[in-house]
Order: structure tokens, then C-alpha cells, then sequence
């Protein structure tokens, strides 16, 4: 079998309302759908984490796999991504992003071909309802949708989840410069949701040593279950340790360093960012000998959110949820998408390979709105037009 084509679409999903983050207002998705095209008419599907990727999958990666076995992943690495030391020199690291985001296609590939869901090549499933988190955040409103711009007005949101689907996993951003409103706001979550619920917090590393010292002290009481990358740097995590009992995890896959200076606790990680599904198989073995964590990142659409489904299923060490967006988003480029979780799990999908299929109408829609508007700004600070955000760093 041989690779004789590599199709590269770029989209936008936008969320229903954008959310605060530490750079502006988040409003959605811009990503590359791959399609990795074979002679023997298997197709696989993977998915770029930034739309930017797409670019150079078009440019370098393609071309050098024309041609190539998809089942082999070692001559195709080979021929798409340098040596460590040559990446870890030049700090340039496109093209090993890039080629993970084909490499997932190239598994979807490989299992298709043996006749089996993705989680079966991977070695069989622990488990195949995989638990993901609702999230929260401060939404400005847009139409019917959003406006949970206060602390009552997040609980109710989350109580509505609650309600509505059986949630008991909630993880969110309080970003908005004041840790007092972070605080006022996970104490009414708390007393709302119950002591079984679990609060998950991430502040994009928005607070300085100093004030992340005081506010994880004020939030201890209220059982927070993880806090996602508090303050900026390894080096602050390790010293925020030392006063404080809440777990700590990153998107800044960094193991040797997390081990030398004993934070974070967890890795939160996109697997194309890691290299590919191997690399991250890998890298989750790696952080299960050395006792770190790992779960899955959020804002993905549904072929990268199909391998995180796989891998969770095949991987007895991802114990936590992963992250979700899946509430907010108000398309896919899958047929049935998004994903969406009831009591707190959605289940693997069992047809072959990742088990997605592309939703053809959907993906002119969203290929439309990309080449109408260009990629998703998340940079977008309305009280301050064309200046990135500055957030006091208290």
C-alpha cells in the first residue's frame, strides 16, 4: 500500500459565546483536517491542533511521503521530522507537530487496514466510557448564549449541566484579574455542586508566585481536585508546592524537568503537539514510571477528540477526565459531532479505525467560514482594539 495523496483543509468551528482567557476573548477553533489518501482506497483522517500546521503539512510534509507505506511509521518519520538533536538546537519543532498530526491519520490507516477499531491495535480496552469534564468560564453573551459573566451566574450554568446531564466533573477559567472573584466563585460552586463534585481550575499562568501563594491557601477548603498551570513556570510550581496540597498540571510536556524539580503533577497535552500517537504512547509510559499524570487537552474537533476516546480506552494510567469544549461548540467536521458526554463519559466509537467519518456538508460550511474570515483570533481584547491583553500580574 502507498500514500498517494494528502488533502488539507483548514476550518473554523466557532464556540456558541467566546470565553475569557489570560490573551483575550476565545471564540473558536481553526484547525487542519488532514486526509491521508492510499492506492488500496483507505483513507485516514487526522487533525492539525492549529490551523498553521496545515501550511506545512502542505509544503513539506506531503511531499515527502508521496509514495510512502503507511504502515510504516518509522520510514515515514523518517522522512518528515529530524533527528532530536537537530530540533532541540534549532527550537523549531513545525514539522514533528505537523507530521503528529498525520501520524494519527496514518494510525487510522494501519487499523482500518487490520479491520479493527483504533483501541483494539492499541491492545484492548480497560474501560470504554471516558470520562471528560464540562467547563466554565466568564462568557460575555452572544444571542442565546453565553452571559455567565458573574460568579451566580457560572453556578447556575453549571448547575443547568448538572441537571440537564448528570455532570459532576467541571473544570474552568476565572480569568479576569481578580483572584477575590476567583475565590468568591469556587466557594458558591462548591456550596452549589456539593462535596462529591469535582472543581478543576486553570488560570493560563495569569498570577504571580506571591499571589498564587495566597489564593491556592483561600481555595484549599473547597477540595479543588487540580489547578492547571497557577503561575508561569516549573520553577514557581515547585516553589508553590511547598504551600500548597492542590495538585498542579501543564500543557508544556517537560518530564525530565517536572521530575528534577518535583512539579507539576500532571501533563494536559494534544497528541499531535507530542509528535503523533506513538510519541505519545510513549511519553504516557513515561509519566506513569516516573508517577506524573496525564489527560487530554480540550477545544479539539471530533477525529483529534476520536483519538483521545482510543488511547483512553487502551491505556489503563489515564485514571482523570480529560478536558472539554464539547457544550460550546456549535459544529464539527464528523458525522454526529461533536462529542458530547452524559454523566460525565462519552463512549469509544467502535467502528474502524478512529470510527469517524466526515460530515462532507459540514466541512464546506466551516472550510467557507475559514477562507470567508480567516482563522480564529484568540487574541481579542474588546477593550483594547488591535493590542493584545494585559493582564496585572498581581
Amino acid at each position: 500500500m502507498k500514500i498517494t495523496n494528502i488533502k488539507v483543509t483548514h476550518v473554523n468551528v466557532p464556540f456558541d459565546a467566546p470565553f475569557w482567557w489570560t490573551a483575550g476573548l476565545y471564540a473558536g477553533a481553526s484547525k487542519s483536517i488532514i486526509e491521508v489518501e492510499t492506492d488500496e482506497g483507505i483513507v485516514g483522517l487526522g487533525e492539525a491542533p492549529w490551523w498553521h500546521f496545515g501550511e506545512v503539512i502542505k509544503s513539506d510534509i506531503t511531499p515527502a511521503l508521496i509514495g510512502a507505506d503507511p504502515l510504516d511509521l518509522a520510514d515515514c518519520e523518517s522522512r518528515c521530522v529530524p533527528p532530536y538533536q537537530i530540533t532541540a538546537n534549532t527550537g523549531e519543532n513545525a514539522s514533528s507537530v505537523a507530521y503528529g498530526a498525520v501520524e494519527i491519520a496514518l494510525w487510522d490507516i494501519r487499523a482500518k487496514y487490520f479491520g479493527l477499531p483504533l483501541y483494539q491495535l492499541l491492545g484492548g480496552a480497560v474501560r470504554k466510557d471516558i470520562a471528560f469534564s464540562e467547563y466554565f468560564s466568564f462568557r460575555p453573551k452572544n444571542g442565546n448564549a453565553g452571559g455567565e459573566m458573574t460568579p451566580e451566574a457560572i453556578v447556575e450554568y453549571c448547575l443547568k449541566m448538572q441537571a440537564e446531564h448528570g455532570s459532576t466533573i467541571f473544570e474552568g477559567k476565572l480569568i479576569l484579574g481578580d483572584p477575590a472573584l476567583e475565590i468568591k466563585t469556587v466557594r458558591l460552586l462548591r456550596e452549589a455542586l456539593g462535596e462529591k463534585a469535582q472543581i478543576r481550575l486553570d488560570s493560563n499562568m495569569q498570577y504571580s508566585l506571591t499571589t498564587a501563594r495566597w489564593l491556592l491557601r483561600e481555595l484549599e477548603p473547597y477540595n479543588i481536585r487540580n489547578y492547571e498551570d497557577p503561575v508561569a513556570t516549573f520553577e514557581e510550581m515547585a516553589a508553590l508546592r511547598q504551600h500548597s496540597i492542590i495538585p498542579f498540571s501543564t500543557h508544556i510536556p517537560d518530564l525530565k524537568r517536572a521530575m528534577a524539580l518535583g512539579a507539576p503533577d500532571y501533563f494536559v497535552c494534544n497528541f499531535a503537539a507530542l509528535g503523533g500517537l506513538s510519541k505519545t504512547l510513549k511519553f504516557i509510559a513515561a509519566c506513569e514510571e516516573m508517577g506524573k499524570g496525564f489527560w487530554c487537552y480540550s477545544n479539539d474537533l471530533g477525529i483529534m477528540t476520536a483519538a483521545y476516546l482510543h488511547v483512553s480506552a487502551a491505556t489503563p494510567h489515564i485514571t482523570e477526565a480529560s478536558q472539554s469544549l464539547f457544550r460550546w461548540q456549535i459544529g464539527d467536521v464528523i458525522k454526529g459531532g461533536p462529542f458530547k458526554q452524559t454523566n460525565d463519559t462519552v463512549r469509544v466509537p467502535e467502528g474502524l479505525g478512529l470510527g469517524v467519518e466526515l460530515d462532507e456538508k459540514a466541512m464546506r460550511r466551516w472550510a467557507k467560514h475559514f477562507e470567508d474570515n480567516g482563522p480564529i483570533s484568540h487574541f481579542e481584547d474588546p477593550h483594547a482594539p488591535g493590542k493584545f491583553r494585559r493582564l496585572p500580574l498581581n
